[in-house]
């Protein structure tokens, strides 16, 4: 059986967990914008959900992704 190099399970538990909080994050906040701005407009209620998505995705990309 071949051995894994020190540290690195708890490496990708921790970056998993990490990721995990950053979607909890992300859908806390496209909840909340949803229920206390745009409650009865569909459209508007898409287009910025669209977008803070693109905005979590590309600060992930820029800057979580890379460390």
């Amino acid at each position: 059986m071949p051995e894994r190099p020190a540290g690195s399970y708890g490496a990708s538990v921790g970056k998993t967990a990490g990721v995990a909080l950053y979607l909890s994050a992300m859908i806390i906040v496209v909840v909340g914008v949803d229920v206390l701005f745009f409650k009865h407009w569909f459209w508007e209620r898409l287009m910025v959900n669209v977008g803070i998505v693109l905005v979590f995705t590309a600060f992930y990309l820029r800057f979580v992704k890379g460390a």
